[in-house]
């Protein structure tokens, strides 16, 4: 594990988040060569043939938790057909722990990991609260600054017709 911890500081990860993904890839079987868009290399790939430049921030992955598999998958395969998102993994078997109510909590759940269009994160947050059963469910997003660009177009694609929509007057 050590060696695996090495390897990745050498990648040239910095921040306590790529940290804590990175940990969860290793601890998944990830190889850390998977691992090197957390270098803040630029991508590798050209653009598609449309020539179009990827827009830093235009992609966002956002991450909500849910109790167990069954609440995930439902949740994450509505979001796909609602074109909510392009994608979404499943992350079995975390451990949260955190304060509710006044009581420090444990839990095991299932993190969903979710591909999307940074101005659909108001959309997919209202829907994800709207299905979930947590009374405060947690739904953060993050801007994806780089990564390889075939996949963010295909992102983009996969979702431009809710973007168009929520965008187009009435």
């Amino acid at each position: 594990m050590r060696a695996r911890i090495g390897r990745l500081w050498r990648l040239g990860c910095s921040g306590f988040y790529c940290h804590v993904v990175c940990a969860v890839f290793i601890s998944r079987g990830c190889r850390p060569a998977l691992l090197s868009m957390a270098s803040g290399s630029p991508p590798s790939q050209p653009s598609p043939a449309s020539g179009s430049a990827y827009v830093p921030g235009s992609v966002s992955a956002a991450f909500v938790t849910c109790p167990n598999e069954k609440v995930a998958k439902e949740i994450a395969r509505a979001v796909v057909e609602k074109r909510l998102a392009a994608c979404v993994n499943l992350i079995p078997q975390i451990t949260s722990i955190y304060e509710w109510k006044g009581k420090i909590e444990e839990d095991s759940e299932v993190l969903m990991m979710i591909k999307t269009q940074s101005s659909l994160v108001p959309a997919l947050t209202d829907f994800v609260r709207s299905v979930h059963p947590y009374e405060v469910a947690e739904v953060i997003a993050l801007p994806v600054e780089q990564g390889n660009s075939p996949y963010l177009h295909w992102v983009r694609q996969v979702t431009e017709s809710v973007s168009d929509s929520s965008t187009a007057l009435p």
